[in-house]
């Protein structure tokens, strides 16, 4: 048989299951990309044998899918968040990026030396790619009946707008460890302060902040001239999805910040009510995406990596889980304004997954470097929070009572 159809066959097979009893899922502990994993672990190589789509040396294979639908995901994300919003509780996103990462990343590199042994630059590193809330697997946890029902407003759109923030300045953690291991350090300080923080951050911000401007201001001209049909509207942020991660690469620049900018800008262009349209046509978008991925790193888990860590690589899985994330957001909440309560400290400190953004980083790494070891320790920690993060996200979210205010 032909693997390309196999795999094509069974990824389509898996979302049309999984749609088929969607709303049962929505109100359990298992979430699509927690099943759309598991299939793709007995699908493939260590299970059925029937998917194994990516073979050996499949980093760059995974690093340009991983982009795909991060940039999907983060317009998703844009989208998501009410223009108000951002005006009104951009202090909660400031706290929790430009405090909150770096004290992630510090606990998370101080759990990887130690529970792995790996020397301080390496750590940090892979510190830095588990520091990030995932944009992907956090959209299950903040959209739906559940947490509409569940959790304020503010609160959702509180971790929706630190994930798709600090995944894009991820990228500025991620890479000045990763330029200390490939250049000399004099020479890896000045690139990073200079090409890395001006251009790779700076001007993608800018960037996608002129493309989603462009975007929105050209649908608004072509809707006042009637040229845009209903059933165009659903695809149009899909296809600004594409542009901003493909013109983002194209200048060698962050391309997940452009994508995430480039959303936040179109939904200060387009009104609410015409956003609303277009958040459900890109969430059904981000869940296309979403379950194929998960199910194709389900086939790419490195079994022996993992087994090579031994206990250390447990124990380092369940300190950055338990460390990382809610320790940091509790001493921070006196100074969040969207979280309010321990309770709602407690939800948003644990709820912080590690995903799709922590996978492209690694590919990224371990393309760059030719070593496996940061792959293997963040692909374990992955697969802990997408099983951590996804049977508690019903039964945690049941328990946080709505709080006053919306916005």
């Amino acid at each position: 048989m032909d693997p390309f159809n196999v795999a094509v066959a069974a990824l389509g097979a898996l979302v049309l299951g999984l749609g088929l009893v969607s709303a049962r899922l929505a109100r359990s502990s298992a979430p699509p990309t927690l099943l759309a994993l598991v299939a793709g672990v007995v699908l493939g190589p260590v299970g059925l044998g029937l998917l194994d789509p990516l073979g050996e040396g499949h980093y760059l294979w995974v690093e340009r899918a991983t982009r795909l639908v991060l940039g999907i995901g983060l317009v998703s994300v844009a989208l998501r968040i009410p223009r108000a919003y951002v005006r009104r509780r951009w202090r909660t996103a400031a706290v929790l990026v430009g405090l909150g990462m770096p004290l992630m990343w510090g606990v998370s590199t101080v759990v990887v030396h130690l529970a792995l042994g790996l020397d301080w630059t390496r750590a940090a590193l892979v510190g830095a790619i588990v520091t990030p809330t995932d944009p992907v697997a956090a959209t299950p946890i903040v959209t739906g009946a559940v947490a509409e029902r569940h959790l304020p407003e503010r609160l959702r759109h509180a971790i929706s707008l630190e994930s798709g923030a600090n995944d894009g300045l991820g990228y500025l953690l991620v890479l000045l460890p990763l330029l200390l291991l490939t250049r000399p350090a004099g020479e890896a300080l000045s690139h990073w302060a200079t090409h890395t923080l001006l251009w790779e951050v700076g001007a993608a911000t800018a960037l996608g902040l002129g493309v989603g401007w462009a975007a929105g201001r050209a649908l608004r001209g072509a809707e006042a001239r009637a040229l845009v049909e209903d059933d165009w509207r659903l695809v149009y942020t899909a296809a600004l999805s594409l542009v901003a991660v493909g013109v983002g690469r194209l200048v060698h620049s962050d391309e997940l910040l452009v994508a995430f900018a480039a959303g936040a800008a179109f939904v200060q262009v387009v009104g609410d009510e015409e956003r609303e349209g277009e958040e459900h046509g890109q969430e059904a978008v981000n869940r296309f995406f979403a379950v194929p991925f998960f199910a194709l790193l389900g086939t790419a888990l490195p079994w022996a990596g993992w087994a090579a860590l031994g206990w250390g690589g447990v124990a380092m899985a369940a300190g950055v889980l338990l460390l990382r994330r809610p320790p940091v957001v509790l001493l921070l909440a006196p100074w969040l304004p969207g979280v309010r309560g321990w309770r709602e400290a407690l939800f948003a400190g644990w709820f912080g997954p590690v995903a799709v953004a922590a996978t492209y980083y690694a590919a990224l790494v371990a393309h760059r470097l030719g070593e496996t070891v940061v792959w293997d320790a963040v692909t374990l920690v992955v697969v802990a929070s997408v099983v951590a993060h996804g049977v508690t996200a019903v039964p945690a979210t049941r328990r946080v009572p709505e709080g006053p205010g919306t916005v």
